[in-house]
């Protein structure tokens, strides 16, 4: 037992300072984190003695990267600044993305709305109302042709945030880098591509799961290939977050949809260390700063284990954690919208803590309306002053050895790996998609989490506490209803343009490698480089691999 200065115990000392304490009034009763794990009133060397560092803790850019996956970390390279953004039509986006970058943005992350999320064309009875409302609306090649105008796409790297119809958004960026002479290799950045998390939280699916998991791997199989440099998925706790799920369950569930891709890559063919370097992770960050490091701190351990002694991974980049963070959206209050730059800014500085390859402000008006040029560049604002000005992107991992945190990230991680048992004795990730496990656990824990705003056992301040009469927001960005006409209008000139025939034969190319088997994006970039649409593609596999329900 570790001793104190005189001789006494420290065990001793602890217990005699836990009486002491234990009449003083409290704030509360009980103390928990949002995950519900119980919050000590002290953590001392006797809360991390069973850890071992070189094991638990280690060295960063060492296994188990437990504090950070670069030796140097922000030392060498900042965090990426990618913004999300997309609105209304290419062009308008394409100055917004403009607009970023000269603020000092140093990645791309676009925002596409719903009928490009579904595979809908803007003409479709079914996108109507919905045309560029809650990202950029892209039926064919030269929407993406507008959307990228002179932004080098060998210089700046973009993230897609686009899953059902992922390969064709690929396809289409793949084939605007032809018309810039920027060679496919030399192409970065990620595409979501992660369709499992869609059944599980967010609905914007289209095939049945076992076709949907196929193109995925399709997505690998060819991005090995061809595109070296692409990040062909990013695995998304952030949507399971927002729909409600606590820190540890966004962790669990998240890397039981990894190792559900990671089977399937395995089971199309592939060895692991040949697309697990690629894989990618995507994260929210609320506003409990000390359990969102910890959780961070802990993803990284988990994953490192899970690749080594699960998947036999030998390459120490499959066992790296590389992830992108979104400070939540759910987080945000209408009341009170000021206030929403401090909660943002306490949830980059949690990412920046915890580790973050790259990083998303949210806006202060986004629990309003999509953000203003004015809210899009304080957010980024943000970022940079945390990077350039509070000092810690001069420390690597800074609260490694804080008695709180390294108790925490144990904690999760234990939490997490009971969860990650669970799913797999009963039969994995797709088993509780299919059977509504994941959306009855994540359902149940926004229930705990609304009660306990309603009872103010946590308090939200101007929602349910401090509230005060509140104007609202005097410049809200509003979507013009004239861009849904002007996209439908640009679209039939695309279609009466382009070689109709052509794209006959690319769609039928299509839907013989859907029905046969081989990989679908040789032709799918066939059938964007002749300007087939959005819909059109969708179409094809829609009569091969129908449509879930």
């Amino acid at each position: 037992m570790k001793e104190v200065r005189g001789g006494t115990l420290l065990k001793d000392r602890v217990e005699a300072w836990r009486k002491r304490q234990a009449p003083l009034k409290q704030r509360k009763n009980v103390f928990t984190s949002p995950s519900g794990i119980a919050i000590e009133p002290l953590y001392t060397p006797l809360d991390t003695e069973t850890r071992d560092y070189s094991t638990d803790c280690g060295f960063p850019g060492e296994y188990p990267f437990t504090r950070g996956i670069q030796p140097l970390m922000y030392r060498s390279r900042l965090w990426t600044m990618r913004q999300y953004a997309g609105f209304g039509d290419a062009r308008k986006t394409n100055q917004r993305f403009k607009l970023l970058l000269d603020a000092g943005q140093t990645g791309l992350s676009v925002a596409f709305d719903l009928p490009t999320q579904m595979g809908y064309d803007s003409d479709d009875d079914a996108a109507r109302g919905e045309v560029g409302r809650v990202g950029v609306a892209i039926d064919t090649l030269k929407d993406m042709e507008v959307l990228f105008d002179a932004i080098p796409l060998d210089k700046v790297s973009t993230s897609m945030t686009i899953n059902a119809t992922s390969a064709i958004l690929l396809a289409m960026y793949m084939a605007v880098a032809d018309r810039q002479r920027v060679l496919h290799d030399r192409l970065t950045g990620t595409i979501q591509n992660d369709i499992l998390k869609e059944y599980i939280a967010r609905g914007t699916y289209i095939f049945p799961v076992e076709p949907s998991m196929r193109i995925t791997t399709d997505i690998f199989s060819f991005c090995r290939a061809h595109l070296p440099n692409f990040n062909t998925i990013s695995i998304s706790g952030y949507h399971i977050r927002e729909a409600g799920a606590d820190a540890v369950q966004e962790l669990a569930f998240t890397f039981a949809d990894a190792i559900e891709y990671a089977r399937s890559g395995i089971r199309a063919g592939l060895a692991i260390d040949e697309f697990a370097p690629r894989l990618s992770f995507f994260f929210g960050v609320h506003n409990n700063l000390i359990e969102e490091i910890a959780k961070f701190r802990a993803a990284r351990r988990i994953w490192a284990g899970i690749m080594k002694r699960m998947f036999d991974a030998k390459d120490p980049k499959s066992m790296m954690l590389r992830f992108h963070t979104q400070t939540c959206g759910s987080t945000l209050t209408a009341q009170q919208h000021d206030n929403n730059v401090v909660r943002v800014t306490i949830q980059a500085l949690a990412a920046a803590l915890g580790g973050t390859q790259s990083l998303h402000t949210n806006s202060r008006d986004e629990a309003l309306a999509l953000p203003t040029e004015s809210s899009v560049r304080l957010a980024l604002r943000t970022q940079q002053i945390i990077a350039h000005e509070s000092g810690i992107a001069d420390f690597v991992d800074p609260l490694a050895g804080s008695y709180a945190v390294e108790t925490l990230t144990g904690e999760i991680e234990k939490r997490v790996n009971v969860y990650l048992e669970r799913i797999e004795m009963a039969g994995g990730a797709m088993t509780w998609i299919k059977n509504g496990t994941f959306k009855s656990e994540i359902e149940e824990s926004a229930y705990r989490y609304q009660q306990s705003i309603e009872k103010k056992e946590n308090v939200v301040v101007g929602v349910n506490e401090y509230r005060e009469k509140d104007d609202g927001m005097a410049e809200i960005l509003r979507v013009d209803p004239a861009v849904e006409k002007l996209q439908v209008q640009r679209l039939g000139e695309t279609k009466v343009a382009r070689d109709g025939n052509a794209v006959d034969r690319a769609l039928k190319r299509l839907q013989h490698a859907a029905d046969s088997g081989e990989n679908l994006m040789p032709r799918i970039y066939e059938a964007v480089k002749v300007y087939a649409s959005i819909g059109e593609i969708t179409g094809v596999l829609k009569k091969v691999f129908g449509e879930y329900r």
